[in-house]
């Protein structure tokens, strides 16, 4: 997985923006707004995804590149570590799972708005 690749992957859905609003190193990823993903633009070591509590849980206990989320709500976020074991499917069906479960907490007039 490259951040290229990952790039690409994340501005390809729907609705979805880029910003750095932390630092000049820092990526995010959002849909109407809100962060769904979160990188390190300069080595690219992991990425924070959102995730179902009891899933998170399971994965962090198959993969020893998942971990609680660096700097985020740990019991709903993940680290996912890019050069893992984490096969590069697996990490893009979690960027999906992260895009959806935020979507999902969008208001039904901003959803509507960005699929329209």
């Amino acid at each position: 997985m490259t951040l290229a690749y990952f790039r690409d992957y994340c501005l390809a859905k729907t609705g979805v923006t880029e910003d750095a609003p932390f630092d000049e190193n820092t990526l995010c990823f959002r849909v109407g707004g809100k962060i769904f993903a979160i990188t390190d633009l300069a080595c690219f070591e992991y990425i924070n995804l959102k995730c179902d509590p009891e899933y998170a849980l399971e994965l962090r206990e198959q993969y020893e590149g998942i971990r609680p989320g660096y700097h985020m709500n740990k019991k709903t976020w993940n680290s996912v570590y890019a050069k893992s074991d984490v096969p590069d499917q697996l990490i893009l069906d979690l960027a999906d799972q992260s895009y959806q479960l935020i979507f999902a907490s969008l208001s039904k007039k901003i959803q509507a708005e960005i699929n329209s």
